[in-house]
């Protein structure tokens, strides 16, 4: 079988910690031929040691992409540039994996779909925490229908002092917001994912600046009150076309005792289902909640099995069970597990949380 070769466009923290290990697995199928930063030394890093015999290494993507030779793209940048460096991949022939946000806004996000069908490419984004063991849980039990019509959930993605001070998290020119577009996408994109629910009403939203001049306490060490440009909370209320209401949540630092990250609450007309723990440090649970002959019934689950191969998942084999997924769906010839026509409605509500925030009015989408 011809070995996928692989290209990274961005070399930083994500690349390090999720993409190159992962595939670094998969060396029966893949190869990683090509490394590209704006910083020279992290593609250098990058090729020593995760790259293949022959790897290369560039500053500038377009020459990237001009091997022909590649099949696959990793754009692992600032979100700013996701659209335009996954369009010119697309457009080059490449399959593109995009970490998430999918883009910055809409109206990018879909010319990233426009030109992943106009090429016939395959384009999927970085949701990681739908291979979560907790999140295959919740899931398996929403399409068994055990929870009966999902009409209210909670997105949850609240720390309460966990500001990045690494990289261009606080920069709202290079990232286009702060948690709702960091980390409140993920628990929005597992919130439509379990209820299966894609169409949506009317959104409302409010975002906040109020503790950029309180670093003390940071768990990632005190962060610059003069350099943080995005909010440090923002709050969504998003009603569905079908009449459910999902509210989500989403902190860098927040006053609260108990915080919840990529994590969500179900409540339907048979059932409910809430996860706890850690999930981010491999600690998440999900339990079920149900009458059963006329009592309130409360269940866990014992950790099940992974996904593709994978058992007992974890943080470490998250990452691993999206790169199988991800490069099993292009040598098969089928449709990876994150479709960006979801991601573009997780774009999609996060733009109109902050469109709301600023005028005050709620915002209808088509």
């Amino acid at each position: 079988m011809k070995k996928l070769k692989i290209g990274f466009v961005g070399c930083g923290g994500i690349a390090f910690s999720k993409h190159f290990p992962a595939l670094a697995k998969l060396k029966d199928k893949v190869e990683l031929v090509a490394f590209c930063d704006l910083i020279k030394d992290r593609a250098e890093k990058g090729k020593k040691e995760y790259g293949d015999d022959g790897a290369k290494v560039y500053t500038d993507y377009v020459e990237l992409l001009k091997d022909k030779s590649i099949d696959v793209i990793h754009v692992l940048t600032p979100n700013i540039s996701h659209s335009e460096i996954t369009v010119a991949a697309l457009e080059a022939g490449k399959h593109v994996m995009c970490e998430k946000p999918m883009a910055i806004n809409s109206a990018e996000a879909q010319r990233m779909i426009d030109a992943a069908k106009s090429t016939g490419k395959k384009l999927t984004i970085g949701y990681q925490n739908r291979f979560r063991s907790d999140s295959l849980e919740t899931k398996a039990a929403c399409e068994s229908n055990e929870l009966g019509e999902i009409y209210f959930s909670k997105a949850h993605a609240i720390r309460r002092r966990g500001v990045p001070t690494w990289g261009v998290f606080p920069d709202k020119a290079k990232q286009g917001g702060g948690p709702l577009i960091d980390i409140g996408t993920h628990a929005l994109d597992l919130t439509l994912w379990f209820m299966d629910n894609y169409r949506v009403k009317t959104v409302f939203g409010s975002t906040y600046q109020k503790l950029k001049d309180k670093p003390e306490g940071n768990q990632f060490g005190p962060w610059n009150p003069k350099t943080f440009e995005t909010e440090d909370s923002a709050f969504g209320f998003i009603k569905m076309e079908n009449g459910a209401t999902i509210f989500l949540e989403a902190a860098w630092a927040l006053n609260m005792i108990n915080p919840k990250e990529a994590q969500v609450t179900l409540c339907g007309t048979d059932g409910g289902a809430e996860m706890f723990g850690a999930a981010y440090a491999d600690q998440g649970y999900v339990v079920f909640n149900n009458i059963k002959h006329n009592t309130q019934v409360q269940t866990q689950p014992s950790q099940g099995s992974g996904v593709f191969g994978f058992e007992n998942t974890t943080h470490l084999e998250q990452r691993d069970a999206e790169a199988t997924q991800w490069i099993d769906a292009i040598i098969n010839d089928t449709e990876p597990l994150v479709k960006p026509e979801q991601a573009f409605v997780v774009t999609q509500i996060l733009e109109a949380i902050y469109k709301s925030a600023e005028t005050g009015e709620v915002v209808h989408l088509s």
